[in-house]
């Protein structure tokens, strides 16, 4: 399982890339930021920077979206930062939350997502693609290679993914949604004449490291309460669409009964009073809280249900503390947990 890094892009930017390149010393695999660019700074900038800085991990936008960007600026883009610093770049894609509220505005549909990631991805990969009634493509972009994840939750979200994306993008860490979820994409994929394993998971979470304590759990639900919230606000759309009598988990969609008002202000914000109404085991659910050891449990859990990488969104008053803890004493125990014994030819 790789283990990846979600970060804000707040300011200064030299700390959002300091804290990529400490990633990348501890063996982290993927640094991933927020696309958000009235909320935070623009990542892509950023991303030239966090490249410049780095030798392997991999820099994308978790998530970008097809109506704050016209899809050929953002191809042009992706190709441009390959050829610069050699094919690190991967797209994390959605219909739009926080990018596309915070002007008034609605999620594109999934129509409009799915044309999106059928241009990004051939521009970005050298190919030639049609937008509108054009064919288009990057004559100087013929070695650019770029992978489009897309991220979802509803039913119809998660059938686009198996049928179109090179990987899927759950942020939430609950192992029973991530089995349902998996288990979709790969059925679509399927059903689309696609090998299902080709397919790549990722699950992205807060992850808070704690000291065993009751009192250290209490603070760590806190400092997370703010992603029950947000990720609230793509439930509430589900249940507007699909209602709560659908094979959608009521896991899923129960908690948000008391959801009210959401300001985009706090969006993604430790301490959003906003997401009061998220219980305490919904953020146990949705996150990674406990010691090392109730990390790599869950770890295991996720990677048993077929998650290739986790994402810790780094969100709360601990960056260097959790950073630090899954670099010295995560990513350590993380590859022989999870290697499974081959039995010998003609025995156990």
């Amino acid at each position: 399982m790789d283990i990846g890094l979600v970060l804000q892009c707040t300011p200064p930017a030299s700390r959002v890339i300091e804290l990529a390149r400490l990633a990348e010393t501890y063996g982290f695999s993927h640094v991933w930021t927020f696309d958000s660019h009235l909320l935070w700074q623009e990542p892509y900038v950023i991303y030239s920077q966090i490249l410049a800085a780095t030798r392997k991990v991999m820099v994308g936008p978790m998530v970008t979206n097809p109506a704050t960007r016209d899809w050929t600026v953002t191809a042009s883009t992706f190709a441009t930062l390959n050829e610069m610093f050699g094919n690190r770049t991967l797209c994390g894609i959605g219909r739009g939350d926080s990018a596309v509220r915070t002007q008034g505005r609605k999620p594109a549909t999934l129509a409009t997502l799915r044309q999106s990631v059928e241009v990004i991805r051939e521009l970005g990969n050298g190919r030639s693609a049609r937008v509108g009634d054009t064919v288009v493509r990057l004559p100087w972009a013929a070695g650019s290679r770029l992978e489009v994840w897309v991220a979802g939750y509803g039913p119809r979200a998660l059938d686009l993914t198996g049928e179109v994306a090179d990987g899927f993008i759950l942020q939430l860490a609950d192992p029973d949604i991530t089995a349902w979820t998996i288990a979709r994409v790969r059925a679509a994929a399927e059903r689309a004449g696609r090998d299902p394993a080709a397919v790549r998971m990722c699950v992205a979470a807060p992850a808070y490291v704690t000291d065993g304590t009751a009192a250290g759990r209490a603070h760590a639900r806190q400092q997370c309460r703010w992603f029950g919230g947000m990720v609230g606000n793509h439930v509430a759309e589900i249940v507007a669409k699909y209602g709560t009598g659908s094979d959608i988990p009521a896991a899923l969609t129960d908690y948000i009964e008391g959801r009210r008002d959401y300001d985009y202000n706090q969006h993604g914000r430790a301490g959003n009073v906003h997401a009061e109404f998220v219980p305490d085991a919904i953020v146990d659910r949705f996150c990674l809280l406990g010691t090392v050891d109730d990390q790599l449990s869950r770890l295991r859990e996720l990677a048993d249900v077929g998650v290739d990488q986790f994402a810790v969104y780094l969100q709360h008053d601990a960056k260097s503390a959790t950073l630090q803890a899954y670099g010295e004493s995560v990513l350590p125990r993380l590859d022989p947990l999870l290697t499974v014994t081959q039995p010998t030819e003609g025995g156990a």
